[in-house]
């Protein structure tokens, strides 16, 4: 092990009026290096179906996520040039919003997703939505029911997968000769140089750099031809491989990427135990802020509940004692309480309702949006904590 977070629940174990009084399970967030081959992950693995059956998050209700995965699906198109009509895989597809995207450019679209609710939503929206796990049998019944996939996309879920190995055979299984598999993950440069410590959590087993990807996809019969820095969720990285052999060239991005992973010591383990020095100052840092501010009388809410905010709040002990309520516009968070500290889940009127000082920005990575969008709050004086990467007052 190379650091230790508190332990949490899991990130999106939100609860209900009647639960909020009953203690919840949390599960260790310690974080290992392996000195073989780079890579970093967390071993405590929670029963993937406690996370992901009744998930509560939605691409769609981001407007930031949704013209993302618009330039997403342009880019694919534009660059890698599937078959035209051909068939688009998204494992993990959530509310489908990237599916829409390849449909409407003509594309043939099929789902996976664990999630109940979600997916049968997707699906009732057009977007035809397999709720489960992908698996290498799942892939082997969707090729012989549909023919090979001309792209298979995974974003934001390569990380959350125990046996990753077998979904990667299922892809390289998938996938038409000449197909592309695409995903996006949080990346572990972006994660250390800008502190981004809340995206460890449950969901989330692996922290993927481009040496150990490299190696890994070799293994499994693909291979990485492209490994670009994007902006989402603070800083990703956007994977692109294809079966191995396959006619494309490796791109000059792979080697980038791997002459940045030396220069930041990546493969050191001392590196790791750094960040978690910086971690703990930052901590630190805004307690004393938020401390100040209480001794001031002043109210302070969190804004929004996305995962990323269970790490946060529970490693930089933000409880009720700090925050009065959290602001989310997801309708599927709203009315209920945040894992393990219980603090209610309001929608936007809450704020005008409430008057509270300050909102502090727990989706920190959309704060420039957010502070755009509640303008009327700045105007009448109020004011934006942003904890990450450094600490600012708006």
């Amino acid at each position: 092990m190379v650091f230790a977070l508190e332990p949490t629940p899991p990130a999106n174990a939100f609860v209900t009026e009647a639960m909020k009084g009953r203690p919840q399970q949390s599960f260790p967030l310690d974080v290992f290096y392996c000195e073989c081959c780079g890579h970093l992950q967390l071993l405590d693995v929670v029963d993937p179906r406690e996370l992901f059956e009744d998930y509560v998050y939605v691409s769609g209700t981001s407007p930031v996520f949704v013209k993302h995965f618009e330039d997403y699906a342009a880019e694919v198109i534009d660059r890698f040039r599937p078959e035209p009509g051909g068939l688009v895989v998204d494992i993990g597809s959530n509310d489908g919003t990237l599916l829409s995207f390849f449909r409407r450019a003509g594309f043939r679209v099929l789902g996976i997703d664990p999630a109940r609710e979600i997916a049968a939503r997707a699906t009732e929206a057009g977007i035809e939505t397999r709720c489960g796990f992908f698996t290498a049998g799942v892939a082997s019944t969707i090729r012989a029911e549909r023919g090979p996939a001309a792209v298979v996309t995974a974003n934001n879920v390569f990380a959350h997968i125990d046996d990753l190995g077998g979904v990667a055979d299922g892809v390289r299984d998938l996938l038409a000769p000449a197909g592309v598999f695409v995903f996006e993950v949080s990346y572990l440069a972006d994660v250390i140089e800008k502190t981004l410590f809340d995206t460890i959590y449950h969901e989330h087993l692996d922290y993927h750099a481009v040496r150990p990807l490299v190696g890994f996809l070799e293994r499994h019969g693909l291979e990485l031809i492209e490994a670009m820095r994007v902006p989402s969720h603070g800083g990703s990285l956007r994977a692109v491989a294809q079966l191995k052999g396959g006619d494309r060239p490796v791109g000059a991005s792979v080697a980038e990427a791997l002459a940045v992973e030396v220069a930041m010591g990546l493969e050191r383990a001392d590196t790791y135990r750094a960040f978690a020095g910086h971690i703990n100052d930052l901590k630190n840092e805004l307690a004393g802020l938020l401390l100040a501010l209480k001794a001031e009388g002043k109210r302070i809410a969190g804004f929004g509940a996305p995962a990323k905010a269970t790490t946060l709040m529970h490693h930089f002990g933000l409880g009720a004692d700090f925050i009065d309520f959290i602001i989310d516009d997801s309708p599927l968070k709203q009315g209920l309480y945040t894992p393990g500290l219980h603090i209610p889940v309001l929608s936007s009127a809450a704020i005008a309702e409430h008057r509270p000082d300050y909102l502090l920005v727990l989706a920190w990575n959309f704060a420039p949006s957010i502070i755009a969008k509640n303008s009327a709050f700045r105007d009448v004086g109020g004011r934006f904590i942003v904890p990450l990467p450094k600490l600012e007052v708006v």
